[in-house]
């Protein structure tokens, strides 16, 4: 059976690695992004690295009537929806900015999949659902409490999904809890650009070793941690790709609503990564220790037990590749997505 995805947000980071797998694997996909945080060009070069076409509609999914022609207009079996804020600090500045794109745009998208009878659904979540966990590993179990507003928006979502599927026991919905992605696609095609100073530790490290930003700050280095500073779980990009297919796959099965950590199950800190990358660019990446940023937690990494019973899902990728092929990236477009 040939298969075909409605991915909102698909322009952005984890977006456009999730196209090359999807395109990569024969299923058809269907792209709507605004480009408030991502580029058109993103999406030409996944068609470039797997030579197959994207159909776009440069939609905001906040708005109903237009989402709703990209509804009527196709067919399509299932809905990845990425799209949404995501910067934790923002949130924190901003929070009604975040409820109502994040919550509206999920809202949208379920009345209309309602609607048109569209009954699979993977959604973006993220392990901040968990703010400061009391234990590590978390796993799918453990309490939910988050600590920022995108957190928080993330945690909505995610009790407003399972309600519907409560109302709704013939669809199929996945609720997927990502730690910290990083790197880039091997080609260095495609990568992670962030608008302004990085939210992310390894963009603002790469941005710093190509120049565009003096130094890094560490964010705090009183963590009740071994040398002071955050612990997370880094996943390379690709992976976490891979384990959208592999939910969605699961989907397929008829099974209900499912929720699943990606991770690696490792976590790494701070000086634990800017000492990773050093070794996998050979160049020294100069540092200050700052205050600690609001919304962090000590430290969170995943329990993946769940997602490699039931998804098959293991990461490949260890920290040095994933420093290697972010630095590859950033060599080979030092101004991003953007034309020389």
């Amino acid at each position: 059976m040939r298969h075909c995805v409605l991915v909102t947000g698909g322009a952005g980071y984890i977006g456009s690695h999730t196209l090359v797998e999807l395109l990569s694997n024969e299923i058809e996909v269907i792209v709507v992004d605004n480009f408030c945080n991502s580029s058109k060009e993103a999406l030409r070069r996944v068609e470039e690295i797997t030579k197959k076409s994207i159909k776009l509609y440069p939609y905001d999914c906040c708005d109903k009537e237009l989402l709703e022609e990209v509804f009527r207009q196709n067919t399509f079996d299932a809905v990845i929806h990425f799209a949404g804020y995501k910067a934790v600090g923002e949130s924190v500045r901003v929070p009604l900015k975040y409820f109502r794109n994040n919550l509206i745009s999920t809202l949208n998208l379920l009345e209309l999949s309602e609607k048109y009878q569209v009954k699979n659904f993977i959604f973006s979540s993220s392990a901040t659902v968990y703010g400061v966990p009391k234990t590590v590993p978390v796993s799918e179990e453990s309490e939910i409490f988050a600590m920022s507003p995108y957190g928080q928006s993330k945690c909505m979502i995610e009790q407003m999904l399972t309600s519907f599927s409560k109302a709704h026991s013939d669809w199929n919905i996945a609720i997927l809890r990502y730690f910290n992605p990083i790197g880039a696609h091997p080609s260095g095609k495609i990568g992670e650009e962030p608008r302004g100073i990085p939210n992310n530790l390894l963009p603002y490290i790469t941005q710093v070793a190509i120049g565009k930003l003096p130094y890094l700050t560490v964010f705090g280095k009183d963590y009740p941690t071994e040398d002071g500073t955050c612990i997370r779980d880094y996943i390379h990009v690709c992976d976490l790709a891979c384990g959208h297919l592999l939910a969605l796959r699961k989907l397929y099965t008829n099974c209900g609503r499912v929720v699943y950590n990606l991770g690696t199950g490792k976590g790494y800190s701070v000086l634990e990564v800017i000492h990773a990358f050093e070794e996998a660019s050979g160049l020294k990446i100069p540092y200050q220790i700052g205050p600690r940023r609001e919304g962090d937690v000590p430290q969170n990494f995943a329990s993946v037990e769940k997602a490699k019973k039931e998804l098959n899902f293991v990461a490949k990728y260890d920290l040095h590749q994933m420093c290697e092929d972010a630095w590859r990236w950033q060599q080979k477009n030092p101004k991003g997505y953007q034309e020389e």
